[in-house]
This record gives structure tokens, C-alpha cells and sequence, in this order.
């Protein structure tokens, strides 16, 4: 009867074993990828018109602040925003720091390098956010006092931080020499209503992503990237096949046009075959596109 026990023992560990080699070790080998899409996104003119494409500020409301200005000079640049904000959609709040536009008066102020982009006035920190580029902190040096009805230099250097470059149209209050008979043109302000017609949203999106399948065992290698307008917020993201979740990541909040890279292994998967590895980022907050947010992977075929 011993003999019997030792062999009933003996097959229960050879079935045991068995069965973790049928669990662990990766029989099959299957790579998995997807095809990001295109996005021809643009907006008409905007090349043209400015420094880069697609060049605004995170929000239309933008806040501002002037340094130690003269009087005069005060008093022209924030007649510039009032009227820049009576055309626009724009409206400009003072404010006592963390300002996105600094207004300054003096020729002692040092700069870094390139300072400005053109003029005395410009742009002087973008973040490149997939089909834009955000302007998160412009300066302006007022050196000269308009000797206007308008303050025309303070338009003008204010449209640079704005995005806008030098016109070739002697009219045009964007021309490099500046005189009184200059007007702010119609494109200018139809160009900003059409850049600040879009919400200012966060909008989490893949650049990247692949896997590997060894077995029942996963990895997955991808990169998420913030190409919106506004920093993300704390999301999830979710990895499913047949509808069935095999894990779910939080993933921390992304400043615009910063990714991150994401690594996971040994992620367990029941089926043994499997065709296809679903992606999706959930987010529970506004983004200027949530289609984005989904992407299929599915097995190369040879």
C-alpha cells in the first residue's frame, strides 16, 4: 500500500509541476504595436502672422504686472491692454506677482541671452504642446513714449507677446517703424479670436507604445505626453484585454509638453493567446480631445 501512496504522491507533484510550467514559462512569443494618428490641426494664417505656429498664452484672461514705470509710460501700456481687450476676447488682470506678462521701463534691466524675440517685446518662455506652443511668460521694455493719440508702441510691443511679428504693411501698427497713422488690422484680432476660441484644457495623449507577450506574462513600454493647454490633473490609466482589466496605474499630473514614460512587467494575462492589449487613460477632467485617450495594440504579424 505504500508503494500506491508514494505514487499517488509522486503524480500530484508531477501534475503540480506541470501545471506551473504550463503557467510560467513563456511558450509563445507575441509582440504587440500600434500606429499613432495624425493630427493635421491647424489654424490659417497663424504661420504667417507670428513667431510660431499656433502661438497663445495658456487662457484668454492673462495676467500682468508693470515695473517701476514712469506715469506716462504706466498709463499707455494699460490703455494698450484695455484696447487690446476691447477688440479681443482677451481681458488682462493685474496682479502684484507670479505675473505672465512683465512690463518694464528701464534701458538698465539686464537680460539673459535672447531676452525678447523681436523688438522690445516678446515671448520669453514657450512650451511646445503638440499642435501649439504655449507662451507661460512674456516681457515687454518700454523705452519710448508714444507721442500718439494711441499708445502705439505699447500696442505694438504688446503684440509682440502676443505672438505676432513685424508686418510688411507700412499701415499696419505691427510694421518695425512705428508712426501715428498705424492701425491694429482685422487678421490680428481674428487671428487671436480664433487661437483663444479653443477652451483652455489639459489633453493627455500617446506618443508611444509597445509589448511583449512571454507566455501568460506582459510587458508594456509606452510615453503619455500633455499636448494641451492647461497642466493634467491626477488620472488612471487602464490595461484590458477582452474587456477583462489586467492592471490599473495612477498616473500624477503633467505640466504642458512634459511626458512620462511608463514601464511595466509581468503583467498576468488568463488567455494564453491573445490578439489584442487596450490602453485607456482616465481622466476625470476636461481635455480638448478624449478620443486620444484610447489605442488598441495589436499583435505583428509576420
Amino acid at each position: 500500500m505504500r508503494w500506491k501512496f508514494f505514487l499517488s504522491i509522486l503524480s500530484f507533484l508531477l501534475i503540480s509541476s506541470l501545471m506551473i510550467l504550463y503557467l510560467l514559462v513563456p511558450y509563445n512569443y507575441i509582440e504587440f504595436s500600434f500606429k499613432p494618428k495624425n493630427s493635421n490641426f491647424s489654424i490659417s494664417q497663424s504661420e504667417e502672422m507670428q513667431f510660431y505656429q499656433n502661438i497663445r498664452f495658456q487662457s484668454p484672461n492673462i495676467s500682468y504686472k508693470i515695473d517701476a514705470c514712469p506715469l506716462k509710460k504706466t498709463e499707455d501700456m494699460k490703455k494698450a491692454f484695455e484696447i487690446i481687450s476691447n477688440l479681443s476676447v482677451l481681458n488682462f488682470d493685474e496682479v502684484l506677482s507670479k505675473e505672465e506678462i512683465s512690463v518694464f521701463c528701464d534701458e538698465k534691466i539686464q537680460t539673459e541671452g535672447n531676452l525678447f524675440v523681436a523688438g522690445e517685446g516678446g515671448p520669453s518662455n514657450i512650451s511646445r504642446a503638440g499642435k501649439f506652443n504655449v507662451v507661460l511668460n512674456g516681457k515687454i521694455l518700454l523705452l519710448r513714449e508714444s507721442e500718439c493719440p494711441e499708445p502705439n508702441v505699447a500696442i505694438h510691443e504688446l503684440l509682440h507677446v502676443l505672438g505676432f511679428k513685424h508686418s510688411e504693411n507700412k499701415n499696419n501698427i505691427m510694421y518695425s517703424i512705428s508712426s501715428c497713422s498705424q492701425t491694429i488690422s482685422d487678421d490680428i484680432i481674428n487671428l487671436l479670436e480664433k487661437l483663444y476660441s479653443i477652451p483652455s484644457y489639459s489633453d493627455l495623449e500617446f506618443e508611444s507604445a509597445e509589448a511583449v507577450m512571454r507566455g501568460r506574462y506582459l510587458d508594456l513600454n509606452m510615453s503619455i505626453r500633455n499636448n494641451g493647454l492647461k497642466n493634467s490633473e491626477i488620472s488612471k490609466i487602464i490595461i484590458s484585454s477582452e474587456g477583462k482589466t489586467l492592471k490599473e496605474i495612477e498616473m500624477t499630473p503633467l505640466e504642458i509638453g512634459y511626458g512620462r514614460a511608463v514601464f511595466l512587467s509581468n503583467i498576468y494575462v488568463m488567455k494564453f493567446n491573445v490578439e489584442e492589449i487596450e490602453i485607456f487613460i482616465d481622466a476625470d477632467f476636461d481635455e480638448l480631445d478624449k478620443d486620444n485617450n484610447r489605442i488598441v495594440l495589436k499583435t505583428i504579424k509576420e
